[in-house]
């Protein structure tokens, strides 16, 4: 089946006005539609509390988005989208009004090869508060019937309240109907550490506390808020990185090999991990908050919200027992970047003068993605001279005809197609904050670090050798 005989869709989207639907959602609809990935029939309800003008300024909005989003627009195919779209109105109290919308949609798409076959896609990029109000919403107005529900991250905001929005999500649609998304996992170059590891017996060999001395996952921040005051003094940086991003990048880089390259057996196998994952002690953790930040628009003047975290992680099996795990990230650093680096072990018996270069393998998980291999090689000339060389693998090069796709373009395409391999499960989920909950009970003393700096001193001395980044 192409992607075009995918039943007909109706695609709601909460937070439809956002910064999120604008920068992600929109060019990735559009992208979608001008390579023939969506529906040959499909609609678009935008949603939220506050309704534009008119239908043709919402309109107007989708259609700048794709433009600051995209370049060489289509403009056949973006207005073949902007006619498909339209808003609604709705709130935890009241959907009345979008649930009338939908049903008016579906009966639409009749026409178009519609019917009872017609999949509802609700897309709840919502803050963690309002989560549980919404749902339960679509419950009640049957818009959750026949549909797949996409809940942005940070899935609550503790265990409790994880544990609370698991069973409203329960009491509404099965588990196989919802894709808790998180976009890192869209990325190729995420998805790729999985072909380097079980593709190749060379890498997958040594990826074990045997040959490796420690793991580096760091994901520093150049810019600040960028206007999410609000979001960040009710979440901060443990909750909306750690607890998503970095562990799920964890979960890829040290799970075991998955019996089957499936959605169950991939996330049985990260699930694994996180199970033996210890929960993080404060000893090990570095809380930072950049210089500033209680002057940014809507943070409070006494501030102890974290925007910055590095920690120590360790993982209790027999794979990578007593290998540290270091995680790092934060706004306003020095850079803004997404690099995992495996650094590896001295030989038992060196043959040669010891040398003082890394010995590591750095995946960069940029959109250009890159594979660095640094090793130790002979430098050409009369004497055997041992000194530092890296080797490169560019993936852009290496498939010049590829057709690489945006991280919100892969995962909106897959919950229409109901693969869930990229989305995490509420075990896993459920996990992470047993794992994050003793930081969240009792937090590490908050340290102020300059902006454009690498955070707080007491997280540069966090690994041994130091950060790849930054030294």
């Amino acid at each position: 089946m192409t992607d075009a005989d995918l039943p007909p869709h109706v695609l709601v989207l909460f937070g439809a006005r956002g910064d999120l639907a604008k920068r992600k959602l929109y060019p990735g609809l559009y992208k979608l539609a001008a390579a023939g990935r969506l529906p040959a029939a499909y609609a678009v309800i935008g949603s939220g509390r506050s309704a534009p003008d008119s239908q043709e300024e919402f309109q107007d909005l989708v259609r700048d988005a794709v433009r600051d989003g995209v370049d060489d627009v289509d403009h056949g195919v973006l207005d073949d989208l902007v006619g498909r779209v339209s808003f609604r109105t709705s709130s935890a109290d009241d959907g009345s009004d979008l649930a009338e919308a939908v049903r008016e949609a579906e009966s639409g798409l009749t026409g178009e090869g519609g019917g009872d076959d017609v999949r509802r896609l609700v897309y709840l990029s919502v803050p963690p508060s309002a989560m549980q109000g919404m749902i339960a919403m679509l419950g009640r107005e049957g818009i959750a019937e026949r549909a797949r529900l996409v809940v942005e991250k940070p899935f609550g905001l503790d265990l409790e309240s994880s544990r609370e929005l698991d069973r409203t999500l329960q009491d509404v649609v099965a588990e196989d109907a919802v894709f808790r998304i998180d976009h890192f996992l869209g990325k190729e170059a995420v998805q790729d550490i999985l072909a380097l590891r079980f593709a190749n017996r060379l890498l997958e060999a040594a990826w074990c506390a045997r040959d490796v001395a420690s793991v580096q996952i760091d994901v520093p921040e150049d810019l600040g808020l960028e206007g999410r005051g609000g979001f960040y003094e009710g979440t901060g940086c443990l909750r909306d990185m750690i607890s998503t991003h970095l562990c799920q990048l964890l979960g890829f880089v040290a799970m075991d090999r998955p019996r089957d390259f499936s959605a169950d057996a991939l996330r049985d196998a990260k699930a694994a991990v996180f199970a033996a994952l210890e929960p993080f002690d404060k000893e090990r953790t570095v809380f930072g908050q950049y210089a500033g930040y209680r002057e940014e628009d809507d943070v409070d003047d006494d501030s102890q919200v974290e925007t910055f975290v590095a920690l120590e992680a360790r993982i209790d099996n027999d794979r990578w027992r007593g290998v540290p795990f270091y995680l790092r990230t934060g706004k306003a650093l020095a850079e803004g970047r997404r690099t995992i680096t495996l650094r590896f072990r001295e030989p038992d018996e060196p043959l040669f003068e010891q040398v003082a270069c890394p010995h590591e393998i750095a995946l960069e998980l940029t959109d250009e993605p890159e594979v660095k291999v640094d090793v130790r090689a002979k430098r050409p000339g009369a004497q055997m001279v041992v000194q530092a060389a890296t080797m490169r693998l560019d993936l852009e090069t290496e498939f010049p005809d590829a057709e690489p796709l945006e991280a919100y373009e892969r995962l909106l395409l897959d919950v229409m197609r109901g693969d869930q391999m990229l989305f995490t499960r509420t075990d896993e989920v459920d996990r992470l904050w047993q794992v994050c909950q003793p930081l969240l009970d009792d937090p590490p003393e908050l340290q102020t670090y300059e902006q454009g700096s690498w955070g707080p001193d007491a997280a540069s001395d966090l690994p041994d050798g130091g950060w790849r980044l930054g030294g």
